[in-house]
């Protein structure tokens, strides 16, 4: 797989009705949905609302072989600054820790790292930035374990 550059939307509590609307326009399944009360707990977290843990963590959905849709919800506590306009975040996949974390650090001069580059929960290895333009980015690499899952599973 090459690097990848896809368009990730923010949501306050309308993610699964938005997504369901662009599923009627473009066609096509879901790749994926999850909620916030799929989480495992996070340490120094306070405990998820039960209305926060039925919103979307993420989405996706399949637009063409190249090019995904993906989404999520947002609101209180983990999205204070949500505001239309800047609810898009500019999500690039590439195939190696390398150049995740090249990608990563390029994109962060100057700018506001808001979560690093870290292995995560779901089999990524993961970061999150604003540039020093104002511009949201995600940095996500999928690791070994999860490309095998997605391939035996296919």
């Amino acid at each position: 797989m090459a690097t990848t550059i896809n368009v990730y939307l923010t949501f306050e509590k309308e993610c699964m009705d938005a997504f369901n609307f662009y599923k009627s326009v473009f066609g096509g399944d879901f790749a994926y949905v999850g909620k916030f009360g799929e989480m495992p707990p996070q340490e120094g977290m306070p405990p998820l609302s039960e209305e926060m843990k039925e919103r979307i963590m993420h989405i996706s959905l399949p637009i063409s072989k190249e090019t995904i849709l993906m989404g999520s919800d947002a609101g209180g506590e983990w999205a204070p600054n949500l505001k239309f306009g800047n609810n898009f975040t500019i999500s690039v996949n590439t195939d190696s820790t390398e150049e995740a974390d090249r990608i990563f650090k390029g994109l962060a001069v100057g700018g506001n790292v808001t979560m690093p580059m870290a292995k995560t929960f779901w089999e990524a290895y993961f970061g999150m930035l604003t540039d020093q333009f104002g511009i949201n980015w995600m940095v996500n690499c999928e690791l070994a374990s999860h490309k095998k899952f997605e391939k035996d599973n296919k």
